[in-house]
């Protein structure tokens, strides 16, 4: 069975969609099976992989799973899929509100492809709604990014209070895959205090990789390439690389059925 592991942080800007489309990418890489499942209205992830918004998105998976198979498009990378968003989920939170088993969607359309991969990366929406509430019930466990920059553990407690509650109700399997410092730069105090910060605030779950401030990270996106396509040499294609190894080596080196 693959592993689910969604980005979240309810807070825009921290680099989530960076990191889900960087790490499945990394991942691809390195010949692990990957699916990314853009699950964010805005469509970053879908666009930041030069993927055409055209048939059918993660919204049709929500409201019939039977067409998730269909709906997963091969990338122009080796062993990386993805599952594209549409502007269409922007009514999701509405629609599924009024459903029932309404937290359970994304997992039942997700159950029918878990076991084709080796990871599934799911690009949250930077709120704490009913979609993520879905995402964190069908996910096995959660990265979180936070950028080192003021205010950066600001609504963390709103988040893990969140994640406690589905744990208790929904997905007792539900961890916290890794804390991922975001947007670090070692020239200015600020950054290597906030750092300091996020390591009281979670000793045990800090990725040993640091994301810098890197100029090709914040330019590949609106190239539609991922970093490691966009510029292989920069400091950001080595800090996503070096996430990639700590996700495989702290899940076993996970491979399909293993």
């Amino acid at each position: 069975m693959g592993k689910i592991i969604a980005v979240i942080n309810q807070k825009g800007g921290v680099g989530k969609t960076t990191t889900a489309v960087n790490l499945a990418a990394c991942l691809a890489y390195k010949k692990k099976k990957t699916l990314l499942v853009d699950s964010d209205p805005q469509c970053n992830a879908t666009s930041g992989l030069g993927v055409e918004r055209e048939g059918l998105s993660i919204y049709d998976c929500l409201a019939d799973a039977d067409k998730t198979p269909s709906a997963i498009i091969p990338t122009a990378y080796s062993e990386l899929y993805i599952l594209p968003s549409s502007s269409d989920l922007s009514g999701a939170e509405i629609e599924l509100a009024y459903e029932e088993e309404r937290e359970f969607f994304m997992k039942k359309a997700l159950s029918r492809i878990k076991e084709d991969y080796d990871f599934i990366i799911i690009d949250a929406p930077p709120a704490l709604g009913m979609l993520t509430i879905n995402i964190m019930t069908a996910a096995d466990s959660v990265i979180i990014p936070i950028q080192c920059e003021y205010y950066a553990l600001e609504g963390l407690g709103q988040l893990m209070a969140s994640m406690r509650s589905i744990k208790k109700r929904l997905n007792p399997q539900l961890e916290i895959e890794g804390v991922l410092a975001t947007m670090y730069d070692g020239r200015t105090n600020l950054s290597i205090q906030v750092l300091e910060e996020i390591k009281k605030f979670f000793p045990d779950k800090l990725y040993k990789t640091v994301i810098p401030r890197n100029i090709r990270l914040s330019e590949a996106p609106s190239y539609g390439e991922p970093i490691i396509k966009y510029d292989v040499t920069s400091k950001g294609a080595d800090a996503y690389f070096g996430l990639a190894k700590e996700v495989i080596d702290n899940n076993g080196g996970r491979k399909k059925g293993g």
